[in-house]
């Protein structure tokens, strides 16, 4: 009897070990983060490991900034699963849904469901201040950069808006436009005369001009546009199973709540030019998706 015992413990003491071996652990879980590259990555890296340790603190689960070289990269690090909780643009974070099912759009800046671009231009091309969006066509055969090819306020709704105006990706100088990769260096590329003109994040551009990196004796916006839905935070589907239930919640309580009388909740906001974070959905992405589909960013 007492051998019997003594195997009966030894099976139910390892098949309890086995237990504890292979159930999840929140705690050894680590929260991945990352952002599209739209700007320089010494100010990216600088926000999202503030936002890092911020989650990591009031969440109380090890959070990670993890940086993307690309646009591409960051939607596909996200359809991987690689990466956890995204900013996106309005263009990526819809193509990084499609990719990844069930995911959702959980938060944006105030800013961010009226978003504008500016269309910028050296002063030595002469390219006068536009009144209407027709006056756009002024741009044919004019050297012209966009932003990232996958940027929502360089790229996709700027081409929109060309289109509307009759100006063609081929009606610029040499048949093709320019892609400078980042909002900060279609600024560098325009003000430098390398480019006649360029478009891009229009809260980019007074975030440069407010730090005094742009010479508006050199560059200078000539249209602004109609507004979009753009930035947001977009967030896996699967992330109450892995941190435990209501943890999405969590989340999205937690970013909602960052309010500037609080010292480093306020330094985020300041980096993202925001006042706060606002609740989104995916129905607010529609109109970005139809028009990613129309030139083709979406298939």
């Amino acid at each position: 009897m007492r051998r019997r015992f003594h195997k009966t413990l030894l099976i139910t003491s390892f098949l309890v070990l086995i237990g504890i071996w292979l159930k999840p652990d929140k705690d050894t879980e680590i929260l991945y983060i990352g952002a599209i590259p739209d700007q320089n990555p010494e100010k990216l890296n600088r926000l999202y490991n503030l936002v890092s340790e911020e989650l990591s603190n009031n969440l109380e689960v090890n959070t990670k900034y993890i940086p993307v070289t690309n646009y591409a990269a960051a939607v596909s690090a996200f359809r991987n699963g690689s990466l956890d909780l995204v900013w996106f643009g309005g263009l990526t974070g819809v193509q990084a849904r499609i990719q990844k099912p069930g995911s959702f759009a959980l938060a944006q800046r105030e800013i961010d469901s009226r978003f504008t671009s500016v269309f910028i231009a050296s002063r030595k091309s002469k390219i006068p201040v536009l009144r209407k969006l027709e006056d756009l066509n002024v741009l044919k055969n004019k050297r012209f950069t966009f932003g990232s090819e996958s940027s929502t306020s360089g790229r996709l709704m700027p081409q929109y808006f060309l289109k509307k105006a009759g100006v063609s990706l081929s009606d610029f100088s040499g048949g093709r436009p320019g892609f400078s990769g980042s909002h900060d260096a279609t600024i560098v590329l325009v003000q430098s005369g390398s480019y006649q003109a360029g478009v891009l994040n229009e809260q980019v551009w007074n975030d440069n001009i407010d730090n005094g990196r742009v010479n508006q004796d050199k560059v200078t916006v000539i249209w602004r546009t109609p507004t979009y839905a753009d930035y947001h935070w977009l967030i896996q589907p699967n992330l109450d199973k892995r941190f435990g239930s209501g943890f999405t919640n969590r989340v999205r309580n937690q970013l909602l709540t960052f309010n500037k009388e609080n010292e480093s909740q306020k330094m985020i906001l300041d980096l993202f030019g925001a006042k706060k974070f606002i609740p989104t959905s995916n129905e607010q992405y529609l109109s970005i998706e139809k028009i990613g589909r129309e030139i083709g960013k979406i298939k």
